[in-house]
């Protein structure tokens, strides 16, 4: 009986990929599945891991955040075993995908990650999305990790505003200098 569950909690997570516009991080999935009490946490982490090692998703770290993708095999093997899974769960996820769509796409929308490099400097890499392209890329060197987490940490308050400082000095014709004879 408990791997009859453990199976609709992976199909869950199948559907979840497969209907979301965008990329869902691990707890986007923590937030809905537990949300509505389908299951405890380490059940989900149970789950998570068998989803894993069957090669149904595929699991990518930026940070502290882990990112799903479905692959697919997890595209097969939701085909074969959505019957299994209540429609009303279907509309459930449905009407919650609609309803936080902004959110979900917000929240997946700006990245940040630090690495050290062999010289013993930190690189930053700050990226903002929309609608799965990269809106602009930045990669700044640090001296220390803890400078690489700050800036890490900051994007995600600052991103629009140093997105549009950017972008306005690129743009902005008014302080080009013309030419004198």
């Amino acid at each position: 009986m408990a791997s009859q569950y453990l199976t609709l909690y992976k199909i869950i997570v199948l559907y979840m990929l497969k209907r979301s516009d965008v990329e869902l991080s691990k707890s986007q999935l923590y937030d809905f599945i537990l949300g509505n009490e389908y299951t405890t946490f380490m059940t989900l982490q149970e789950a998570f891991g068998e989803l894993s090692e069957q090669k149904l998703i595929n699991e990518r770290k930026e940070r502290n955040r882990t990112f799903l993708e479905l692959t697919e095999a997890g595209e097969e093997a939701l085909h074969f075993f959505i019957g299994q899974m209540n429609p009303e769960i279907r509309l459930q996820i449905d009407a919650y995908l609609k309803e936080n769509k902004i959110k979900l796409r917000n929240e997946s929308s700006l990245l940040a990650d630090y690495n050290k490099r062999s010289d013993g400097q930190y690189v930053a890499r700050l990226i903002a999305k929309e609608m799965g392209e990269d809106l602009i890329n930045i990669q700044i060197t640090v001296p220390t990790e803890s400078m690489a987490d700050q800036v890490c940490a900051k994007w995600h308050d600052k991103s629009t505003e140093i997105y549009s400082y950017i972008a306005d000095q690129l743009l902005n014709d008014s302080d080009s200098k013309t030419d004198q004879p």
